[in-house]
């Protein structure tokens, strides 16, 4: 059984002069343990998907599935613990008047994980794991770095124990060099903690280093999905050709592939 299926998902908005068909008619599932990369260009529906899959946004249509069971528009607990989420912006993500360690502990008390008395424990190991010292719990967001501030939010998303991590374009806001130790420390809490990543993104240079399967969104509609091999050398929707056409290459068989893609042959 996959951990999440979406069956025929739709999400319209009401706006001054009509409807705006944000998601239409989508439909995929993401198996335990899997990374699915979600892509395409701003306004083609990605973070609605990811607002729909964290109960932020009702459906307009269609089903959500977790581990077998419908989500319903209101969740519980248990679905919020077991589903959490990584955002964009390692600043504006923590409360700058909480200490680091507040901010983690924050899901513990809500979801009253373990006994009080061991949840700062439970918060310096979270910590420990994505490669901060323990210590860092004390200090305020402001002292830390862009790279540091986005691990303490993936430590936050760890400390409710969940089984899939939303992440929503969590490395476009760092620097080439920390983008590349962030996603080498998803990839390895990804193995050692069994988790299940649904990764969004408008970057395929990205993709290609974390994602099993890729995603394809243009205009609120799935286009392509396929493995990440696959999506590369042989994609067959033009929008996914013309994406990878923007991908930067690091050598001239790259080139050559990337030219031959753009052209559809």
């Amino acid at each position: 059984m996959s951990l999440l299926t979406v069956d025929n998902l739709s999400k319209s908005f009401s706006v001054a002069g009509g409807m705006v068909h944000a998601v239409r008619d989508i439909s995929f599932a993401v198996e335990r343990g899997e990374c699915l990369a979600v892509v395409g260009e701003s306004g083609s529906g990605k973070t609605t998907l990811a607002n729909m899959l964290l109960g932020i946004l009702s459906p307009t249509s269609g089903s959500i599935r977790f581990d077998g069971t419908e989500l319903p528009a209101k969740r519980r607990a248990s679905h919020r613990r077991a589903i959490q989420f990584v955002q964009q912006n390692p600043l504006s993500s923590l409360n700058a008047k909480r200490s680091i360690g507040a901010s983690v502990r924050l899901g513990l008390d809500t979801y009253q994980i373990g006994e009080r008395a061991q949840r700062w424990a439970k918060v310096e190991d979270a910590l420990e794991e994505v490669g901060l010292p323990r210590e860092m719990r004390h200090r305020a967001p402001s002292a830390l770095s862009g790279g540091q501030r986005q691990r303490v939010g993936i430590a936050r998303a760890l400390a409710c124990d969940p089984e899939l991590v939303v992440l929503d374009e969590p490395t476009s806001a760092l620097d080439v060099l920390v983008q590349a130790r962030v996603l080498r420390l998803l990839n390895d809490l990804r193995t050692r903690k069994k988790l299940t990543y649904i990764f969004i993104t408008h970057d395929l240079a990205v993709v290609r280093n974390v994602a099993d399967r890729v995603a394809v969104f243009k205009s609120g509609q799935l286009v392509e999905l396929g493995e990440t091999a696959q999506i590369f050398t042989a994609p067959k929707h033009p929008y996914t050709r013309s994406l990878i056409g923007a991908v930067p290459v690091v050598d001239d068989a790259e080139l050559d592939l990337r030219n031959r893609l753009a052209k559809g042959t």
